[in-house]
């Protein structure tokens, strides 16, 4: 399961590493826009690949956000429990987790493939869309395969924990 965990990780630090590009792109491109506006030569579409590097981001850095346990959790209640059955809670939120994410990465395939097949385009830059939702069904297949993984290891403990 270790040697598991670790690769999901890696690749999972891959997807993030995508991310922080990402950031980077917008903060660059957003700096380079501000200043070259007070210059009366502002960049056009920045607006648009801003928030296209933005999906890019989000999607691509929830892997390793939740390997790394770096989500807002409320579990006043759960810490009460037996270490079971805490275990036990976290095996059935990760799994629902990853079901509601591979619906998602299914759904954003089907939509990507719609945007595609009808030509869809950005307006100022005329850049196709598919590409970028292909990306965010990407980030959430990977969540996906994230939580999977996490779901399998509370269940492990918690089994472990019973005996």
């Amino acid at each position: 399961m270790k040697r598991i965990e670790g690769w999901v990780g890696r690749l999972a630090s891959a997807f993030n590493g995508i991310a922080a590009v990402a950031v980077v792109g917008m903060m660059v491109l957003t700096c380079l826009d501000v200043l070259l506006r007070l210059l009366r030569h502002p960049i056009p579409g920045t607006y648009e690949i801003v928030c296209m590097l933005g999906a890019v981001f989000v999607s691509f850095s929830l892997a390793r956000t939740t390997v790394d346990q770096g989500h807002i959790a409320v579990d006043f209640l759960v810490q009460r429990l037996p270490n079971r059955f805490q275990h036990a809670v976290e095996a059935v939120n990760a799994g629902i987790c990853a079901l509601l994410f591979t619906v998602i990465c299914r759904q954003c395939v089907i939509y990507a493939l719609d945007l595609k097949a009808s030509g869809e385009v950005s307006m100022t830059l005329q850049m196709p869309l598919f590409p970028f939702v292909f990306g965010i069904a990407l980030g959430s297949a990977m969540l996906s395969v994230v939580l999977y993984v996490s779901c399998l290891s509370w269940s492990l403990k918690a089994l472990e924990s019973s005996a």
